[in-house]
């Protein structure tokens, strides 16, 4: 009944019932369809910039579980905040994956988000923040 369950949070743990992918993302100029691909640890590339009006795609080229999520204080202040899980903020956003993997990004899931409002847009992947799983979107008029 719970097997889904369990299998996403033994992903998302990196245990030894994960699979650790190796895959790159192949598809940054290659893959017209993403912009940006998660590796077990990374987002790849770490930043990409675009225009005003542009939407950037991530997908999850590993088999370990991600999230998208802006940090607090790390994007415009007239932006909208974007999390793979559709949350309001990041402290929704952390709380949501802590109780039941919110936002949760399995293999092969894509998240995208629209940028409107020019800067620097900065965010991480939950799960692997304290490994150092960040990126940047810088977005020009």
């Amino acid at each position: 009944m719970y097997r889904r369950r369990f299998l996403r949070r033994a992903g998302a743990a990196g245990g030894a019932a994960a699979t650790v992918g190796i895959a790159g993302c192949a598809g940054v100029g290659g893959e017209p369809d993403r912009d940006v691909g998660m590796l077990a640890a990374a987002y790849q590339p770490r930043q990409v910039t675009v225009s005003v009006g542009d939407t950037v795609t991530w997908e999850n080229t590993s088999a370990r579980a991600h999230t998208v999520t802006a940090t607090a204080g790390g994007i415009p202040d007239a932006a909208e905040f974007f999390a793979s899980g559709g949350f309001d903020d990041y402290a929704t956003a952390k709380a949501a994956w802590d109780a039941d993997f919110g936002g949760i990004l399995e293999s092969s899931d894509r998240f995208e988000h629209t940028f409107t409002v020019p800067g620097a847009y900065e965010y991480v992947c939950i799960p692997h923040r304290e490994g150092g799983m960040f990126g940047t979107v810088v977005v020009e008029e």
